[in-house]
């Protein structure tokens, strides 16, 4: 297993970098933001991973370590391979991508071309347990009131609640649990909604 590679970067193109490393130029894939990070005829070192094939032998670079271990991770998950996962971390940052799984917000994930509805709901069953194990983390979602408060609203108003009383009991939860989640956002706003009937 090749963890990291340390060389002169010999060229960068659209998805991968070559770099120098004891005199062999070895071709990496890369997310877009980390190549940008990547200047000709400078020196760097990428964390990677190596993902063998029959046919072939691909490594696969990252800026940090954290990256790469989200890699490996979703490639955890059936469906997903090293050009998937890399192409969710070339849309979302680990941040992003951890609270997005731990949250199960589905849109998020979607917005990486390749993952649909189930495929998204996939990711967040398997994985909302494990990216909290992932050094790094702290398992506290970092998602944003107002990213929680459209989901929630979104979930309600699919149960059959009207749109703005979905959005006054939410706008209320949010303002009396300043730390919450968008699970416990959503039982108390199924709560509250629920005496109101």
């Amino acid at each position: 297993m090749i963890s990291s590679v340390r060389g002169e970067v010999l060229s960068v193109s659209l998805d991968h970098v070559v770099i120098e490393v004891g005199g062999v130029g070895l071709a990496v894939q890369c997310t877009p933001s980390t190549l940008a990070t990547l200047r000709r005829g400078e020196e760097t070192r990428l964390h990677t991973a190596l993902v063998v094939r029959e046919d072939s032998l691909t490594l696969f670079g990252f800026a940090d370590a954290d990256a790469r271990e989200l890699f490996g991770l979703l490639q955890t998950v059936s469906g997903i391979g090293p050009r998937l996962a890399l192409a969710t971390l070339a849309v979302l940052d680990p941040d992003k991508l951890r609270a997005a799984l731990v949250e199960g917000n589905i849109t998020v994930l979607t917005q990486v071309p390749g993952i649909g509805r189930k495929g998204a709901e996939r990711l967040t069953l398997e994985l909302r347990d494990k990216v909290n194990a992932i050094p790094g983390a702290d398992g506290v979602s970092s998602a944003a009131p107002s990213a929680i408060r459209a989901e929630v609203v979104e979930a309600l108003a699919g149960l059959g609640f009207p749109a703005k009383q979905a959005e006054l009991t939410v706008d209320k939860v949010l303002s009396e649990q300043t730390d919450a989640t968008t699970s416990t956002v959503l039982r108390a706003a199924l709560a509250t909604l629920g005496r109101k009937r």
